[in-house]
């Protein structure tokens, strides 16, 4: 299968050039040349995640060097669980993405992104800078990922002063290949100037840039892989489609339960969860996308003002008639996060982090507007990750996974940045050898 930008300013491209490429050459984001169709039979006898993640990713690899590498590849990444874990109400569940070395979902796509990339490059290729913006869990995920890996460079974005102090401390706990920069502005000015940089032709001749952001297709499409594997459990189960409402900010996680459904997995309704950054509902509501500065919230790695893959909702969905037939949003203040979390143990017997409350939220309205069907709230991240928000609210301390706990004992470091591309530019062309 080929590749194409969202923006048709380039020829197509095989799937690991446009993995290599991060961003399409006019700026436009990596999608599929055509989509296959896949129906039940095509996961019959696959029953682990990294076995139905496979058969789903198959036709998406066809033809490509990387195709051969595809089962190393998933077994890798799905190295953990993603549990659809019942709740209390015998319709409602939670999808627990948050069991991986980084105690975010996108530990998943950031391991599959590392795999492929070794996969890829020559013993004596030149050193790759993988360069990513974040807004709390992306860049720590990544670092884990690419933590000691040989002839990668990480450079890590993140907002200063907006992200949790564990996050903070994670993403500067890596050390070696991994780099981690606190940029004096939003994660809007990290991301903008992640996208300057692969811009930068001049920049790109000398150095080898790739992405780890939600805009690589190494990150987007093995998301579709957890999604996958608990709505198929779901069915076999003997129940009706799963309906999901999926936290989100920069759309790439919400956009892969949106594809894997768009290939024939059985999921029903897919709702997007939005915090006070209401980008996404103000554009299915009026049709008109308008980007926009973002503002802090409890739910801070969701604190995206222009999400990068609304590009790609565009490109699937052309028409606003067919976008608002996919999908739906709601957004969240955060009093109703506050909320959220205060009553989650009494009210579901779980305790929520920030983001997952912005999905509880809405599960909610859907509940009180009389909805009985099967619905998932997707848990993003554990909440350990969010001391200072979580703890004060359920009034006890909530203690981080074994791994999360380990990184917290290491000791971190991140350099200030201004939120300027000349600063980043400067500091890509330190210590690096040419490409």
């Amino acid at each position: 299968m080929n590749y194409l930008s969202t923006r048709g300013g380039v020829a197509q491209t095989s799937l690991s050039d446009a993995i290599l490429a991060g961003l399409a050459a006019d700026g436009g984001l990596f999608v599929p040349a055509s989509l296959p169709q896949l129906d039940a039979s095509a996961f019959a006898g696959a029953h682990s995640m990294s076995a139905v993640a496979q058969r789903l990713l198959a036709p998406f690899f066809d033809g490509d060097r990387l195709a051969t590498a595809l089962p190393d590849l998933c077994s890798h990444a799905y190295a953990f669980d993603a549990p659809l874990v019942p709740l209390n109400d015998g319709c409602s569940f939670v999808l627990e993405l948050f069991h991986g070395p980084t105690a975010a979902f996108k530990d998943f796509g950031a391991r599959f992104l590392a795999a492929a990339m070794r996969a890829l490059r020559d013993r004596d290729a030149p050193e790759v800078t993988v360069l990513v913006a974040t807004s709390g869990d992306t860049g720590s995920a990544v670092g884990a990922a690419f933590h000691g890996q040989r002839g990668v460079r990480v450079v890590i974005l993140y907002p200063d002063g907006r992200v949790s102090p564990r996050q903070a401390h994670q993403l500067g706990s890596f050390g070696d290949n991994v780099e981690a920069f606190r940029v004096a502005g939003s994660f809007d000015d990290c991301q903008r100037m992640v996208k300057q940089a692969f811009g930068d032709t001049a920049l790109r001749t000398q150095h080898a840039l790739a992405s780890a952001n939600s805009i690589s297709l190494g990150r987007l499409l093995p998301q579709m892989g957890y999604y996958a594997h608990a709505a198929i459990s779901h069915a076999r189960a003997g129940r009706a489609p799963l309906n999901l409402v999926v936290p989100t900010g920069n759309l790439g996680n919400a956009f892969a339960a949106i594809l894997a459904r768009r290939v024939g997995l059985p999921i029903g309704e897919i709702v997007l969860a939005s915090n006070a950054n209401r980008v996404l509902f103000d554009f299915l509501s009026s049709g008109e996308y308008q980007a926009r500065d973002s503002v802090g919230t409890l739910a801070n790695a969701m604190d995206v003002g222009n999400p990068s893959n609304a590009e790609r909702l565009r490109w699937l969905y052309p028409q606003c008639s067919e976008l608002n037939s996919a999908v739906s949003a709601h957004w969240v203040d955060d009093d109703s996060i506050r909320t959220r979390i205060r009553e989650g143990e009494s009210r579901w017997g779980q305790v929520w982090c920030p983001h997952t409350a912005c999905a509880v939220e809405v599960l909610e309205r859907i509940r009180a507007a009389g909805d009985r069907r099967d619905w998932a709230v997707v848990a993003t991240a554990h909440p350990a990750k969010f001391e200072t928000v979580v703890e004060p609210l359920v009034g006890h301390a909530v203690a981080p996974p074994a791994a999360l706990a380990a990184m917290l004992e290491r000791p971190a470091r991140a350099q200030a940045m201004a939120a300027d591309y000349a600063a980043l530019r400067a500091q890509l062309l330190q210590n690096v050898a040419p490409a």
